[in-house]
């Protein structure tokens, strides 16, 4: 059979692009938004990927030239759909760990003006024992700070020759704290104050947030696409339909970023906070308080739970009648993403295990629910039922069993711990379960307060738990509907 670089003749685009990261995600988001710029805006955008790491996928992607299969699955305008497209915009790939030179060489390139980035939210941390003269150095902000000084010395502090930094790390101010550790190198290597002024006054970093559930390559089908296909492609990759960026830019960016004109839902703005809540807090908030429930329930997948009669309108209330009145953005645009939420839930092409989300439930629960919980007694003067019930269902979770079966519980040790002596000291009555909440509501250290001092708090849960333990939750949940 005929592989893929073999079936497919890539154009040639100028190369603007460096982009440090060549795994799944940025191959299903980014790369795919550049080939549609490329296709659909006249953007002629070529990608260059850095592997950021000693082992990667650069020569699988030299190997196809660039050259990669991508398909969407998920439901688009009320209709599900799979949809496969050939990604040409790469341009090439180097790894800097087998030819250092050739990385620092892309310096010279006076058409680069975008650096994209996915190293993993550990990516964008600082080495104190990274030098300047490593070949390659071990972070990635060493690495690029290392370019960046050899692009100052090629173009002599030219200020039309910075770049503009859009990283998808998934951190708060990713931007922000890569222009911060890069500065940080700058200093711990002496390269001057003038390299510091460029970095400073050239270069555009922006903060931004990313937004697309990307499975991966489809291991377990690959023999079923290869013959769909035709042509073998050994970086095929998956991704649902929904895609999301939000961009904290100067309006020039958008110029120079022509992504509106390819129909693709990128959003710049001055302030990406609120975008950033109401993804944490709809999305990522919506998946925290579902999972003790419809794991006690006795569901297995996030699609399964949505579908559930029961267990659907539970998790469809919660995020329109707990979630959404918190947040400030238009409602409108948030009912909008909340429904989309919903049908990316749906998604027949995901499995979604609930047991893969629980991993590290307790602080999900503090960064992710708890400030609804918060927003909502403050605007309406009482608490949200659901999201309080998710809570008690949540103690519940870490008793270890469901339905006497033993569970595996995804946590710090110091919390497991915690619930194992809490529950193994519990003696079968109510005052029992009351000291149980109160114990593990007191924990400063998970929720960054005592949640005892809320008020009306500590017994809304303590009666949830009451109700789960005594009634079961099916029927303990019925009350709460």
């Amino acid at each position: 059979m005929k592989k893929i670089q073999e079936t497919y003749h890539k154009p040639k685009h100028t190369e603007k692009i460096l982009q440090f990261g060549e795994g799944n995600f940025l191959r299903a988001f980014t790369d795919w938004m550049i080939d549609k710029m490329n296709k659909e805006a006249d953007f002629d955008g070529g990608i260059i990927v850095i592997q950021p790491l000693k082992d990667g996928l650069i020569d699988v992607l030299n190997e196809q030239n660039g050259l990669y299969t991508l398909y969407l699955n998920g439901i688009k305008d009320n209709e599900v759909k799979r949809e496969n497209t050939v990604i040409e915009a790469i341009s090439r790939g180097i790894d800097p760990y087998s030819d250092y030179d050739k990385y620092l060489e892309v310096a010279k390139n006076p058409d680069l003006r975008f650096i994209l980035s996915n190293t993993t939210e550990a990516g964008i941390d600082f080495d104190e024992n990274d030098r300047l003269e490593d070949r390659p150095q071990k972070s990635f902000p060493g690495k690029l700070t290392a370019l960046l000084f050899e692009r100052f010395k090629i173009f002599n502090g030219d200020s039309g020759k910075g770049f503009i930094f859009i990283p998808c790390e998934l951190i708060d101010k990713n931007g922000e704290k890569l222009k911060e550790i890069i500065l940080k190198y700058a200093d711990l290597w002496n390269l001057g104050e003038a390299f510091i002024n460029w970095i400073d006054s050239s270069n555009i970093f922006c903060n931004s947030l990313v937004d697309r559930i990307v499975p991966g390559y489809p291991r377990d089908r690959i023999n079923e696409i290869t013959k769909e296909l035709g042509y073998e492609d050994k970086l095929v990759v998956e991704g649902e339909q929904f895609h999301l960026w939000v961009i904290e830019a100067p309006d020039f960016v958008k110029r120079e970023f022509p992504v509106n004109k390819a129909g693709l839902n990128v959003v710049f703005t001055d302030d990406l906070t609120p975008y950033r809540t109401r993804k944490v807090r709809i999305l990522n908030g919506a998946h925290t308080s579902m999972v003790p429930v419809a794991l006690l329930y006795g569901l297995e997948t996030v699609r399964e739970t949505v579908e559930d009669e029961v267990m659907g309108r539970f998790v469809k209330e919660a995020i329109f009648e707990e979630i959404v009145p918190t947040l400030d953005l238009p409602k409108e645009e948030l009912d909008y993403f909340a429904g989309a939420v919903l049908d990316r839930f749906k998604n027949p092409f995901i499995k979604h295990l609930l047991m893969s989300i629980s991993l590290n439930s307790n602080s999900k629960y503090e960064t992710r629910v708890l400030p609804s919980v918060l927003e909502y007694k403050a605007r309406k003067g009482k608490l949200p039922k659901k999201l309080v019930f998710s809570l008690a269902a949540l103690i519940r979770f870490f008793k270890g069993d469901i339905d006497g079966k033993t569970i595996e519980l995804k946590e710090t040790v110091e919390i497991i711990d915690m619930y194992k002596k809490l529950w193994k000291s519990y003696d079968g009555t109510n005052n029992g379960l009351r000291k149980i909440v109160e114990h593990v509501l007191s924990q400063e250290k998970i929720w960054k307060m005592d949640l005892n001092t809320i008020e009306g708090l500590t017994d809304e849960v303590i009666r949830y738990l009451i109700q789960i333990e005594e009634y079961g939750i099916k029927e303990a949940i019925s009350e709460v509907l």
